[in-house]
């Protein structure tokens, strides 16, 4: 049997992966959680082969969870599973040790397969999104720089992203800027949509 924990933050998407799951004979859904902050935790409890995590989740995202996860418990095999087919996600998912990374909208036998091939010591990597991932290549923003436009993505002042990031606000303007630059964006905002389109952020 290939024991699998599922993470995800809606409960009906959660809900009918189990049931997708649930109808092979050799897959057994032994744990499901809503927020990324309880992976590692269920995992420890349930003992899962198989991960089925998504990026977007209240707390910690499935990718910091990933990494979290291969390490509490590296026999856990990993598969990203997400609705955003983004190629930065895709590297930060590869870096933090998934062996899979699979979008929502495909058929429902390839997601049984893609459990099977990782639990089997594969890795899965959805085509398109892997041609597209070599085509755009890797994020060329730095953690501080990231860490800045995530602070900016609800409209935040520099004075504001200096205090929560304990910044002065010349440095956050610098990082800033290094940001817009480095997306092709011509304002803060516009940087922000286009590091997260391209799963930077």
């Amino acid at each position: 049997m290939i024991r699998v924990l599922l993470a995800d933050d809606q409960a009906m998407v959660r809900g009918a992966l189990a049931t997708v799951l649930g109808l092979e004979n050799d897959i057994e859904v032994v744990g499901q959680v809503g927020s990324g902050d309880e992976v590692v935790a269920a995992a420890r409890e349930t003992r899962p082969d198989v991960a089925l995590l998504d990026v977007q989740m209240p707390g910690k995202d499935g990718l910091e969870a990933a990494a979290d996860l291969r390490a509490a418990l590296p026999s856990c095999r990993v598969i990203i599973c997400t609705t955003f087919g983004r190629p930065g996600y895709l590297a930060r998912a590869m870096a933090a040790g998934a062996a899979g990374f699979v979008v929502k909208d495909a058929p429902p036998e390839q997601l049984v397969e893609a459990v099977r091939r990782v639990h089997s010591g594969l890795r899965v990597v959805d085509p398109a999104l892997a041609a597209e991932s070599l085509a755009t290549g890797a994020s060329p923003l730095t953690g501080r720089e990231r860490d800045v436009l995530r602070e900016a993505e609800d409209g935040s002042t520099v004075a504001d992203i200096a205090r929560a990031l304990h910044l002065s606000e010349g440095t956050v303007r610098n990082h800033l800027s290094a940001a817009i630059g480095k997306t092709g964006a011509r304002t803060r905002a516009e940087a922000v949509r286009v590091a997260e389109e391209r799963g930077w952020l």
